[in-house]
């Protein structure tokens, strides 16, 4: 959005990746301003946005409050934008490999299974007052090293946010060797789909 002429504002609660945000930013002659913040309680006046985008976040927040928070800092009739990415586990596929090994070392872990769909999202914003509520999705094969791999499963929510350093680095071995022995191609073509999900404050709020 910056690229295109915009002026982008992002707010995320953890430093450590606002900094590497600005980083990013530096090495593609950009500029955006940073605020660390919760999204339940965005820290800008009432109808100061045209658009707000929420990618592969929305899970992590309290749905119900911040579509209502972004509502309030919405022009009337500005857009929400909600986008994800979830890998795709099918019978005998690396994710549904990945997923039984992350389940062996977190059985708590509740996440797995999926299909990239989230209906739960639309009743946030519809109960926020947004209108003229659109969803599309498609399916995709994202390309992976090993490395790459490794590296997104274990920054994942059943990984490194819910498992002690040595619990991943547990996971992280036996990750390696699970690649080495079934999925030996490198790089990996993983399935993907993505799913979006639209919205327009209402002109009236």
């Amino acid at each position: 959005m910056a690229r295109r002429g915009c002026r982008t504002f992002a707010l995320d609660l953890a430093p450590q990746l606002l900094s590497r945000a600005r980083v990013l930013d530096v090495d593609a002659g950009m500029h955006s301003a940073y605020v660390q913040a919760r999204a339940e309680q965005c820290p800008t006046a009432s109808q100061s946005f045209d658009v707000v985008t929420a990618g592969q976040c929305w899970h992590w927040f309290d749905g119900v409050r911040t579509a209502r928070e972004i509502a309030r800092v919405l022009v009337p009739g500005g857009a929400i934008v909600i986008a994800h990415f979830d890998w795709l586990p099918r019978a005998g596929n690396v994710v549904a490999a990945t997923e039984a090994l992350i389940m062996r070392h977190n059985p708590s872990w509740s996440l797995g299974g999926g299909n990239g769909f989230y209906p739960g999202w639309l009743n946030h914003l519809g109960d926020a007052g947004f209108v003229d509520l659109e969803t599309f999705s498609f399916d995709l094969d994202a390309t992976y090293s090993h490395e790459a791999w490794r590296g997104r499963v274990r920054a994942s929510a059943g990984v490194a946010a819910s498992l002690e350093e040595p619990q991943v680095l547990a996971f992280d071995k036996d990750m390696q060797g699970l690649l080495r022995d079934s999925f030996p191609a490198d790089p990996l073509d993983v399935s993907h789909r993505v799913f979006v999900v639209l919205g327009r404050n209402p002109s009236q709020y």
